[in-house]
């Protein structure tokens, strides 16, 4: 069987891999996932899965599913009112990946599960996921993620004559001016909450 041949028999179970787990596989998982017992075969395959476009590395040389895979692509239908009801069309408007959505920059966010209920007044509740991008100078009014005099902690950010503040999103918590050191390590772009 040629390799071009043995890459296309290993595609759907690379992307059933990717569908279920919503990540690339490991070295390791490849190895288990297609009975190769070596390292260096499971690296060859890998490489032929990035030259084929199925995987792509990160930055760091890590493997990845491709900014937008088949397995993320969800259909945009139309519009709904969320006012006064209005007549229901669906027309297939565009298929795009949430990743393509919501990730402007994927080398530079990542997620955090929210704990606690300081940002629920700005719709942000403990459970969700929050999408932060790193290396994004935080203007007045984004949501930060933030390490104040070592404890970290999500708020908005303001910087005035004063200098910088933190405020939450819940009237049972104060504002917070730090006293020591002051670390933005990125900015909320998007929350994502599961009601099912």
């Amino acid at each position: 069987m040629s390799p071009r041949s043995k890459l296309a028999e290993r595609l759907p179970v690379l992307n059933d891999f990717i569908r279920r787990h919503g990540r690339a596989p490991t070295l390791d998982e490849l190895r288990t996932l297609f009975g190769v017992r070596s390292k260096n075969t499971a690296s060859v395959m890998a490489r032929r899965f990035v030259e084929a476009g199925a995987l792509r590395r990160t930055p760091s040389g890590r493997l990845a599913a491709p900014l937008r895979h088949e397995a993320y692509a969800l259909r945009l239908l139309g519009a709904v009112a969320a006012g006064f009801p209005s007549p229901a069309e669906e027309a297939l408007l565009d298929t795009m990946t949430l990743d393509e959505y919501l990730v402007t920059r994927p080398e530079a966010t990542f997620m955090l599960r929210v704990e606690g209920d300081s940002m629920i007044e700005a719709g942000i509740l403990p459970g969700d996921t929050v999408l932060v991008e790193r290396g994004r100078s935080p203007h007045n009014g984004d949501i930060v993620i933030a390490c104040v005099d070592g404890a970290w902690t999500m708020k908005y950010f303001f910087k005035d004559g004063k200098g910088v503040r933190l405020e939450p999103a819940n009237k049972a918590y104060t504002t917070i001016r730090p006293k020591r050191t002051l670390v933005v390590e990125g900015v909320v772009g998007s929350v994502i909450r599961k009601l099912l």
